[in-house]
């Protein structure tokens, strides 16, 4: 029977509620009303309000809460309702969360994972399409999630709950419902997610993660009707960066396209092209390009589909990296 990324997360809540006494949930909305998404709907009933716990309206208070709980050996799990409202509690988050583990010199574990459904493709509000991430995965002392399929939403919150260091775990909302009918499984105790290679390919390497792997696997096909053969590959995780499995695969290629929501300066496209160029500069026949959200404040809802990056734009990125491949190849003959 066919799962949703919904559905997919709440299973992944509901047996990490039931496999440990100390998991507990906290946000806005999330017991009686089983959150703005629905992704909590029913664990209160089953599990108690003491174990899903609907909390004021404080963003800083929440997370707060969290890392106090932690200290208590609790693996709490918060939800953040939408991207923009993180904000508010970013202190918590870079200045405490981040750095207590090491600042103890590793006495104190701070098992929490901070929800957050994010990225644009919704038609929302101001607020509530933002794509924060790079924020995150520069701050040492978290570890940043970006699960792209159903099957990888339910495992990978398994293994955020279960690691003894702070997620932030970014939930793709613009893919709640996308459906599959794959069985949903959990992690092997010791697995570290990696980058995913969705779909193998030689003449480009095209990398993104949540909702532009989607975008990315489209690319793939057009492409291959004009006779291109795209490497997708889905991060998975932002922190740690995977960057062996994609240094391998441009090592193959010669070329790499990155493509991401977040706005294009200093996100997470601009790292993985500074190590690729780095480790793979005798390989690369063209500088990695990268297509991403512009430099500007999310736009309101009406505009979003010009700003985020789509299959056009990835085919340009495509087409631009393998007319200068076809233009050096003419030229040496």
């Amino acid at each position: 029977m066919a799962t949703t990324m919904l559905k997919a997360l709440n299973k992944s809540l509901h047996d990490a509620l039931d496999q440990d006494e100390k998991v507990i949930l906290l946000g806005e909305d999330i017991g009686t009303l089983g959150g703005v998404f629905r992704v909590t709907d029913g664990l209160k009933s089953k599990f108690g309000e003491h174990r899903v716990v609907d909390t004021p309206l404080a963003e800083s208070g929440i997370v707060g809460s969290a890392i106090g709980l932690a200290y208590r050996g609790y693996r709490p799990v918060v939800e953040i309702q939408f991207d923009g409202f993180t904000y508010p509690a970013f202190d918590q988050l870079v200045s405490q969360l981040a750095k207590l583990h090491y600042r103890s010199r590793g006495r104190v574990k701070m098992p929490v994972t901070v929800r957050i459904p994010y990225g644009g493709g919704i038609g929302s509000p101001e607020h509530h399409s933002e794509s924060p991430e790079a924020y995150f995965a520069h701050t040492a002392g978290l570890r940043v999630f970006a699960p792209s399929s159903v099957e990888d939403a339910y495992s990978m919150l398994r293994q955020a709950i279960a690691c003894d260091d702070p997620v932030i775990f970014f939930e793709p909302k613009r893919r709640y419902h996308e459906k599959t009918t794959a069985q949903l499984l959990p992690p092997a105790p010791d697995a570290s997610p990696k980058a995913k290679i969705v779909r193998p390919g030689e003449d480009v390497t095209v990398v993104g993660y949540g909702s532009t792997t989607y975008t990315l696997v489209d690319a793939a096909k057009a492409a291959e009707d004009e006779g291109t053969s795209l490497e997708v590959i889905d991060l998975r995780t932002l922190d740690p960066l995977d960057i062996d499995t994609v240094a391998e695969s441009v090592k193959r290629t010669g070329k790499l396209v990155v493509v991401h929501e977040a706005s294009r300066t200093s996100g997470i496209g601009a790292e993985i092209c500074a190590e690729i160029t780095e480790r793979c500069f005798d390989y690369l026949e063209h500088a990695p390009l990268r297509v991403t959200g512009f430099d500007i404040p999310y736009p309101p809802s009406r505009l979003e589909s010009h700003h985020l990056p789509d299959l056009d734009r990835v085919m340009h990125a495509v087409d631009t990296v393998m007319r200068h491949h076809e233009a050096t190849e003419g030229a040496a003959k």
